[in-house]
């Protein structure tokens, strides 16, 4: 395990590098060490491009990899279903339903008594609103109904009614308003600048350790409600803290990245293919780890085109993700 785990992190500060080093301006490498060591950059435009675009998009990438990876593992061990992700409960949806009532409802800007938000600070105020007022939602019912099973379809029925709404805004919102909203929804990690870096990093850090804190029960959780209960797990507690971590992590990076695909759903079946355990004292770091290496792969294909342009993040992520999920599902037909 120590081993695949120096690996990954050797791989996530080649990657990591390489981010930095690629972009659609081609930067001499001396440049990008230099720049980073503080000093001037022999074009302005390079120092400001390495400060306000590539470290803060490959931090961003590194830490919304890691966090969106170990939602999706803490979903598929709370739902036992190897196909849950953030956006099955509905959380994404509500993410998309916030900015579309921001962007084609509000016109872009947000008024409360004296205080108004317009441009990337209103769609990430209607994001993260929409996410947490989902997640609301799904633990107001996570209070009544003891199935877990029954709180997944909860989770797609509000997810249904939140695209359906969606939906409605886009038919009657201006060509513009769609335009901006279907850019969103691309995905991109370029979202977080410099400045706002220490409050994203700050949540996320955060969310990713209370992850760690519930790795016995997660292991508990494997062996059924049961058998958890029996070891003194308080299953519906439990099951409330992993929506309340997953909700608080898929929120923020959603808020700041717009819907992500496939990272949730893939990546913990990479780590568990890497590791062939399913215990989470080793399982959810490697997975962590595992989603900062696809998220700064994805980052990274998404601008090798160079000056032709930037690929959407949501271009490239079904086809790393899509390859292993198909893979599951075909191995577990076999078994």
């Amino acid at each position: 395990m120590y081993r695949r785990v120096v690996l990954l992190l050797l791989v996530i500060l080649l990657l990591f590098a390489a981010n930095l080093l690629v972009g659609s301006v081609a930067i001499p490498v001396e440049e990008v060490l230099s720049i980073l060591l503080g000093k001037e950059g022999t074009k302005a435009s390079w120092s400001f491009i390495v400060w306000e675009s590539r470290l803060p998009q490959a931090l961003t990438a590194m830490l919304s990899g890691g966090a969106l990876a170990v939602c999706g593992l803490m979903l598929q061990t709370a739902f036992k279903n190897p196909l849950a992700g953030t956006s099955i409960l509905g959380i994404n949806s509500g993410a998309s339903l916030g900015v579309a009532l921001v962007m084609l409802l509000f016109g872009g800007s947000v008024t409360a008594g004296t205080l108004t938000l317009s441009g990337f600070l209103s769609v990430l105020a209607g994001a993260f609103t929409g996410a947490m007022a989902v997640l609301a939602v799904i633990l107001f019912f996570s209070s009544l109904i003891r199935s877990n099973v029954m709180l997944l379809i909860v989770g797609i029925m509000i997810g249904y009614i939140t695209s359906s709404v969606i939906s409605l805004l886009n038919f009657f919102a201006t060509a513009e308003g769609v335009q901006s909203y279907l850019v969103w929804g691309l995905g991109n990690f370029g979202g977080v600048s410099l400045q706002q870096m220490p409050v994203y990093a700050a949540v996320t850090l955060l969310g990713l350790f209370a992850s760690l804190l519930l790795i016995k029960p997660l292991n508990a959780l494997l062996l059924g409600d049961r058998y958890a209960a029996n070891l003194g797990i308080h299953t519906r507690r439990v099951r409330r803290w992993l929506l309340i971590v997953t909700g608080l992590l898929t929120a923020i990076t959603t808020a700041f990245c717009g819907p992500i695909a496939f990272i949730d759903l893939a990546v913990p079946h990479l780590a568990r293919l890497l590791l062939g355990t399913s215990n989470h004292r080793s399982l959810l770091p490697v997975t962590i780890l595992s989603g900062a290496v696809v998220a700064l792969c994805c980052n990274l294909i998404c601008v090798l085109p160079g000056e032709s342009g930037i690929i959407p993040l949501n271009a490239v992520t079904p086809m790393i993700g899509a390859p292993v999920v198909i893979y599951v599902i075909v191995g577990k037909k076999r078994a």
